[in-house]
């Protein structure tokens, strides 16, 4: 997980970017909120600045980027410096772990997937937001990755590809939901969500160990 270099040297572009696009965010995480257990001891792997982690009650995050991590920590979250490939942590730790598009950024999807079965309970949930690959967000980001600092080093993946890497890892028993399904600039509140994939942009997936 070696491509953070960008969150460290524009962790202020970051930030702005989530104030610009609000409705897109909240959508976001409308759509993980349906998806996370209540009541139970987490951790989101890729916290970045704590955007998704502090309004969904996650305490306890893993970040490369120092930079982001202060932000992370400024709000509230304990940041664990480190990478999704090695989790500094016990294992059969946590009740679910949450990476949200964290697996744009990860050198090994199947190792990061492995490190969150270890540190999950029996029965533990894998929950996972990202844009989709063939989906109309992901097809505009593909086209304008080299003009992106953020996505410039990114990998996009399908669903299927997810899954396959998922089930080498361990996990099983899926479920999914979706949302934004407008293009980015036409998202002037907040999505709906739906259950399944292959029409929203950003899907959310669900594993269980």
């Amino acid at each position: 997980m070696t491509k953070y270099n960008p969150f460290e040297e524009y962790s202020a572009r970051y930030e702005d970017w989530f104030e610009k696009n609000k409705f897109v965010f909240q959508s976001e995480l409308q759509a993980i909120r349906e998806q996370l257990p209540t009541g139970k001891n987490g951790i989101e792997i890729g916290v970045g600045s704590g955007r998704f982690a502090v309004p969904l009650g996650i305490e306890i995050g893993v970040d490369p980027s120092k930079e982001m991590g202060k932000i992370a920590c400024r709000k509230g979250i304990k940041v664990i410096h480190g990478v999704a490939e090695n989790l500094d942590f016990d294992d059969s730790q946590f009740d679910f772990a949450l990476m949200v598009t964290t697996i744009c950024f990860v050198d090994d999807i199947e190792l990061s997937f492995r490190e969150a079965y270890r540190v999950l309970k029996t029965g533990g949930l894998l929950i996972i937001g990202f844009i989709e690959r063939n989906s109309a967000i992901g097809k505009l980001y593909q086209r304008h990755k080299e003009e992106s600092v953020f996505y410039r080093t990114a990998t996009f993946y399908t669903v299927d590809e997810i899954i396959s890497n998922l089930k080498k890892g361990g996990f099983k028993n899926f479920s999914f939901n979706q949302t934004l399904f407008d293009e980015m600039s036409l998202v002037k509140s907040v999505e709906p969500t739906k259950e399944g994939y292959g029409e929203g942009s950003f899907v959310v997936i669900k594993a269980e160990k």
